[in-house]
């Protein structure tokens, strides 16, 4: 479907703006954010400890970006079913609980990637 605005840098630097908002709300209002962050500190310093190579150092930060997103996708799903479904509805549990299951693996998969990563280096 085409639009009917024409094309503005002004508005694309906009959605940038507000997508940084977005992220500043989560690290700011999410406890989850602070898990996250926590996470992301030990894992980039192991990384850098263990000097591990560029191509691991992919795999990690494309892991730590899925489980980002996810958390964030997750959260704003919350808020929107929140938003919409205020009394408990089936449906609406429903809809966040596969928000948290897309977390959930996501996360999985980055564990596997950090053992596929770590563990060699931790026996060694």
């Amino acid at each position: 479907m085409k639009s009917d605005r024409p094309f503005s840098i002004q508005a694309r630097l906009k959605s940038f703006v507000y997508a940084f908002e977005g992220v500043m709300f989560f690290i700011r209002f999410e406890a989850q954010a602070t898990i996250h962050l926590i996470a992301i500190v030990v894992v980039l310093g192991a990384g850098y400890w263990f000097k591990i190579s560029s191509m691991e150092w992919i795999a990690v930060v494309f892991a730590i970006g899925t489980v980002v997103a996810a958390e964030m996708l997750n959260t704003a799903i919350e808020k929107l079913t929140d938003m919409v479904s205020p009394e408990f509805s089936l449906k609406a549990k429903v809809v966040k609980d596969l928000a948290a299951g897309a977390v959930l693996m996501a996360s999985f998969v980055a564990a596997v990637v950090g053992l596929i990563v770590f563990l060699p280096k931790l026996i060694e």
